[in-house]
């Protein structure tokens, strides 16, 4: 199995380090191949230039963001690691979606860009298991008594992955993770995610349906 992990800290000596390294031990110990996608190490270009409008259009692809693709393409599981900012991803994750998540590549309408908006979005990317770890500040309360969780779950989970085919996505949180006296709640969060881990490369993990889930949950709220 290879595992593409896409991380988004300016640090390495942080708290979301040592988590994903904690989500990686397990694919470690398996014998599995990790590609970590750094962003800041690796100096990731977040900013949707001229070049991705043009391709936007229908121009060729910048040859970084063919390079992304590449990398997503050869993987058998995708992971999102990153610290939440305003209750989403950071600027530069949520970057790397703006210039990779492609039209001819992760989605289409129609046969191209001439028929967007006239017919039918196609998802083009596989359903390939993808799980994403957001590391919170605010408390599980907090996240409960606004509706941060699910609406982060409906802009990303749903609007991102399962909008482009990939709609074998579970999401996890992190709570309460910043001061001296969080110490406990961020050794609980280096032990929830090697259990995420551990089952998200089971063989015997039950696909987690998305948008079926997000559809359904709607219907019986009203």
């Amino acid at each position: 199995m290879h595992l593409l992990t896409v991380f988004s800290h300016p640090l390495t000596d942080k708290y979301p380090s040592a988590v994903m390294d904690a989500f990686h031990q397990p694919f470690r110990q398996a014998g599995h191949s990790i590609d970590v996608l750094d962003l800041h190490r690796e100096g990731f270009d977040p900013r949707f230039t001229e070049a991705d409008h043009a391709h936007f259009w229908g121009g060729p692809a910048p040859d970084d963001v063919l390079e992304m693709h590449r990398r997503v393409e050869v993987a058998d599981r995708l992971a999102f690691i990153y610290p939440v900012y305003w209750w989403g991803m950071p600027a530069m994750m949520k970057g790397w979606i703006d210039r990779v998540f492609t039209e001819g590549w992760a989605y289409q309408y129609g046969s191209g860009v001439d028929d967007r908006g006239k017919q039918p979005l196609y998802a083009l990317l596989p359903s390939v298991p993808t799980t994403l770890i957001g590391i919170g500040g605010s408390k599980k309360h907090t996240y409960d008594r606004y509706g941060y969780r699910e609406a982060m779950r409906t802009q990303i989970d749903v609007g991102v992955f399962a909008y482009c085919g990939i709609d074998d996505v579970e999401s996890h949180l992190v709570y309460d993770v910043e001061g001296d006296h969080n110490a406990p709640h961020r050794q609980a969060g280096l032990r929830q995610v090697q259990v995420v881990a551990e089952s998200f490369l089971s063989p015997d993990r039950i696909p987690v349906r998305a948008k079926e889930e997000h559809l359904r949950a709607r219907h019986e709220s009203v």
